[in-house]
Parts: C-alpha cells; sequence; structure tokens
C-alpha cells in the first residue's frame, strides 16, 4: 500500500504522516523532499534544462522520476507500506507519479489536506517559517491548484485536530 499525503505548506501532511506510521503496520515514511534537496545540490542552474530553471526543484524532470524509482525500490528491498507526505499541486507531476505508484501497488490511496490561506500561512509562522518566504509564497497557488477534483479525497484541516485526520485515513484505507 502507498498513502499520499498531499497538501500544501502548512497544511499538516508531515505531522500526519508522522503520526499515522504506528498505526499502518510494516509501514516506513518515504519524503520525496529529501530527493528534491540531492537534485538541487547536484544538478547546477546552469546545466538544468530550460524549462528547469527555476526556483521549485519539482520543476526538474528528474525529480519526478526518481521519485517514483526511488518508491519501487523502497518497496522491492524492504517491503513496507510507504507512507508519502508531499506538496505536489502541478498536475503534470501529480499524474506521472500517481500512475507510477499504481504500477508499483495497486494499493495507492491520496488524500490531500486543505486549509485556508490564513490559516496555513498562520501555521507556517508558528512553526518558525520566514514570513515572505518561499513556503508562503507558494500558498495561494497551491490552494487554487490543490482545488482541483483530480486531488480527490480532500480533508479541510481548519478545524481538525492531527487525531480527526488520521481516523478519516485510517478508515478510508481499512
Amino acid at each position: 500500500m502507498i498513502i499520499m499525503i498531499n497538501g500544501a505548506f502548512g497544511a499538516g501532511k508531515t505531522t500526519a504522516a508522522n503520526e499515522l506510521l504506528p498505526f499502518v503496520p510494516n509501514s516506513m515514511i518515504f519524503d520525496p523532499e529529501e530527493i528534491g534537496y540531492m537534485l538541487r545540490k547536484l544538478v547546477t542552474v546552469e546545466d538544468r534544462l530550460v524549462h528547469e530553471r527555476t526556483d521549485d526543484f519539482q520543476d526538474l524532470e528528474m525529480w519526478r522520476v526518481l521519485t517514483v524509482k526511488t518508491a519501487a525500490e523502497l518497496k522491492s528491498t524492504y517491503n513496507k507500506h510507504l507512507i508519502v507526505p508531499m506538496t505536489i499541486y502541478k498536475r503534470h507531476n501529480f499524474d506521472y507519479i500517481y500512475n507510477g505508484f499504481k504500477r508499483i501497488d495497486k494499493n495507492v490511496f491520496h488524500f490531500c489536506l486543505s486549509a485556508t490561506a490564513d490559516t496555513l500561512n498562520r501555521r507556517l509562522t508558528k512553526r518558525g517559517d520566514e514570513p515572505g518566504g518561499w513556503q508562503f509564497q507558494q500558498v495561494d497557488k497551491c490552494v487554487a491548484a490543490l482545488k482541483d477534483p483530480v486531488f480527490e479525497n480532500h480533508i479541510s484541516t481548519d478545524d481538525l485536530e492531527t487525531e480527526d485526520i488520521l481516523r478519516i485515513i485510517l478508515k478510508k484505507i481499512s
């Protein structure tokens, strides 16, 4: 099984993933951000393809390819369920990764944690992100893009505690 926990920065993905871990036997967290950080160090801006020269590592074609390949290797090597927290709001990346995950494991669940821009900004500030920084700059476009019906299983987190989110996810995956 692969459980994708999607949402804007500050929606509660990582917290939910970490707290979900003990409730999903034989599971591990796979955070594709780590692949992005690695690629950002390895592939200089000058070496990137023209359309990849942005401030978002998700624009690197290799990122989505390595995300799927890494998930496949984790599944085949460790035979564990994957819990995957990630902000993925660009449709072409989502389609590629979701369909790639489906080829790896027929049991793929996608949950999109949503919240208002005000809630997200408040949470980002509370967790110590720099006001006006990169994550804050992504809020409005993430909120708008993630309304797309392709990001099914929306869970509005504005008024929910993490335990409530876990109950919803656990009910849907059981």
